[in-house]
């Protein structure tokens, strides 16, 4: 949503414009209490269907999106998963695992419900999320509906800073693999931040691609050779017996928010989940209990349970942040399968970086800076210029933090606790404020107080635990 003003100013004229430029004024936008006491607007009401004034020129199909869903869930944090399980212990970790899926699976459909609702009042056929938080916050009670525009930034400013994690998560993935091929090829010990500075200017080249369909080809390859690797990772774990021998069933209770960070990064899908129901050809089956998004959860959770559980039962207290780099080597055949998952998928998440880094650029670029350039000459310029700081930004903070798991752990906490638990009851509290009532409503009410009271405590301990670690890392 595009604000007259960007500022709480701006909401002093009652008007703003929607993602489609019409103007509306807020106190239509608020429904008042007398518009649902009135049968006639009501049923103009529910007439209204976003899904069918959608226009979206490549539709995908239901399996399209369980593949879409299930290719931007394996990455740095489904290898990052049997660090995660050591940390629980592997039934604390099991279970722990299957219940924060069924959490952030409960928290996306609150959102999407609150998304099509929305729509519905408005008469748009679409929004993005920090258009969602903003008009949710509107519909609310009247003493918090003034805080709209706030939320919107605070929102912006999670996605932000959750994208810019995620592509340091990426620097230190790709740069951490590498070292350990030189290493292993060379037989001597390197700094990783070495080659992280080596990777610098290909991210850089990468990120200044401005059409993405260029990156299409090499997304493909990406793809096949991400499988490919996780073929051989499996091979890895499941050729010889795995003993439950020496593994501790339950981790130490001052580990779980390292386990509760990683596993939360590596399951939230809070950043694509709503662009794919807009592209989605029957967007009526992405929820429900057997909608397509609790399929593809499904196999999500089972994947992550499987790559966590069998990894550390196979390498128990010697796994290492990412299960790449514990691959043991007995032969010949042995190394050349090992090195090679690792620079394929190296490559795959390089390739992951620019896709991933595109969301933060557009953010900055389209909602905060674009606007603030008056002359045409020198727009093209400026937006390489934070394309590229964008990407320095992402190498300096891996190079400060080149602690895989720690980083994971914390973006997990910090920015997914928020994004994915704290916003969505928040979200559905306000959307849903004045349709309810009496008991329906305090029911309501109490069980988002609980999940945000969750996610506070989430953000809290997991990003104080995960400072705490990174700090002690350094002093050692």
């Amino acid at each position: 949503m595009t604000e007259s003003k960007m500022n709480l100013d701006g909401y002093n004229n009652k008007t703003f414009v929607d993602d489609h430029g019409k103007r509306i004024n807020i106190d239509n936008i608020q429904m008042s209490e007398t518009s649902y006491n009135h049968p006639e607007k009501q049923s103009k009401h529910e007439e209204y269907d976003p899904y069918s004034q959608r226009t979206v020129k490549h539709p995908i199909s239901n399996t399209d999106t369980i593949v879409h869903l299930l290719k931007g869930s394996l990455g740095t944090g489904i290898l990052a998963m049997p660090k995660a399980i050591y940390h629980a212990g592997y039934i604390t970790g099991t279970v722990g695992t299957f219940l924060i899926g069924m959490m952030c699976v409960y928290c996306v459909q609150m959102l999407l419900k609150s998304h099509y609702e929305l729509c519905k009042r408005r008469k748009i056929p679409q929004m993005d999320y920090t258009t969602i938080a903003e008009n949710a916050v509107l519909e609310g009670p009247k003493s918090i509906s003034k805080y709209a525009p706030v939320v919107k930034h605070m929102a912006n400013a999670f996605l932000l800073m959750c994208q810019i994690g995620g592509c340091c998560i990426y620097v230190v993935f790709i740069a951490a693999n590498i070292k350990s091929i030189v290493d292993y090829a060379t037989d001597t010990t390197t700094d990783v931040r070495l080659f992280m500075v080596i990777i610098l200017l290909p991210i850089i080249f990468l990120n200044w691609i401005r059409n993405y369909k260029h990156l299409a080809p090499l997304s493909t390859l990406a793809n096949i050779v991400t499988i490919v690797s996780f073929g051989i990772i499996c091979y890895f774990i499941v050729r010889e017996p795995i003993s439950l021998e020496g593994k501790r069933a339950f981790g130490p209770a001052s580990e779980f928010p390292f386990f509760f960070g990683t596993v939360l990064f590596s399951l939230e899908a809070i950043g694509v989940v709503i662009p794919l129901e807009n592209e989605m050809k029957t967007p009526k089956s992405y929820v429900g209990l057997t909608g397509v998004l609790n399929r593809a959860f499904v196999i999500i959770v089972i994947l992550y349970i499987g790559m966590g559980l069998f990894g550390y039962l196979k390498y128990g207290d010697a796994i290492r942040d990412s299960i790449t780099l514990s691959l043991e080597i007995n032969s010949k055949a042995d190394e050349i399968l090992a090195q090679s998952v690792k620079g394929m998928l190296a490559f795959g998440i390089y390739i992951t970086h620019g896709i991933a880094c595109y969301v933060a650029i557009d953010l900055t670029w389209n909602k905060y800076i674009v606007s603030k350039i008056t002359n045409d000459r020198y727009k093209l310029f400026w937006e390489y210029v934070v394309r590229t700081v964008i990407c320095l930004i992402t190498f300096l903070l891996a190079v400060a933090i080149p602690k895989l798991d720690l980083f994971i752990s914390l973006v997990g906490a910090l920015c997914l606790s928020t994004l994915g638990l704290i916003f969505p009851a928040l979200i559905e509290t306000c959307v849903f404020w004045r349709d309810t009532c009496g008991v329906q409503r305090s029911l309501m009410v109490i069980k988002n107080i609980l999940i945000a009271c969750f996610g506070f405590f989430a953000v809290f301990v997991g990003t104080s635990t995960s400072v705490l670690a990174i700090y002690q890392s350094f002093t050692q």
